[in-house]
């Protein structure tokens, strides 16, 4: 017989990412954060391989980011809009957690599972700090593709990417509920 937990299905069907750009000050703690990103670590990972890392990103490493954007913005020939969209990702936020995929080489789980891996700990980050009552949002943008930003920016090693940059703070003002998919179309039932 199921034990089910109405709460937490609630929360799944009503759950809505923040705009990281109507997000402030405050934001949690290190104590506070602490059990968001214990939860973030509990995504499914088949094998056990932990084919992840968190990097915890404050202040002053978001503006030092937000400057190697530019910087290699400029040096790509990247659009000057999608610079400063990207620069104002990192140079407006109070603090963020990159997700990073570092896949572990193993012969029965496949590369492809550990990249899914990697996305579910993004998710499960994002709706554990939406859960403790903090806006958050789930961004990437063209640096978290750069080779040499991710390398000098965080510290990634060849064999690592970015999953995702999750930025979490205090919500100015909730955003309106948007379309949601339709599950008739979405969805196909096979009996046989």
């Amino acid at each position: 017989m199921p034990d089910p937990n109405p709460q937490a299905l609630d929360f799944l069907l009503t759950r809505r990412s923040r705009p990281a750009k109507t997000l402030t000050t405050p934001v949690p703690t290190r104590e506070e954060l602490a059990p968001i990103l214990q939860a973030a670590l509990r995504a499914p990972d088949h094998g056990k391989l932990e084919p992840w890392r968190l990097i915890v990103l404050e202040k002053p490493a978001l503006n030092r980011l937000a400057g190697l954007v530019k910087d290699r913005g400029a040096a790509l020939g990247i659009d000057p809009d999608k610079i400063t969209k990207n620069h104002d990702q990192f140079a407006h936020a109070d603090l963020a957690v990159a997700v990073i995929e570092a896949p572990v080489i193993a012969e029965k789980i496949p590369a492809i599972e550990q990249t899914y891996s990697a996305g579910a700990v993004c998710l499960q980050l994002l709706n554990a700090a939406l859960a403790s009552g903090w806006g958050a949002n789930w961004l990437s943008g063209w640096a978290s593709h750069d080779r040499l930003f991710i390398e000098k920016g965080l510290g990634l090693a060849p064999h690592e990417r970015v999953a995702g940059f999750i930025h979490i703070g205090t919500e100015r003002a909730a955003p309106p509920e948007r379309p949601r998919p339709d599950i008739e179309e979405k969805v196909t039932w096979v009996s046989q």
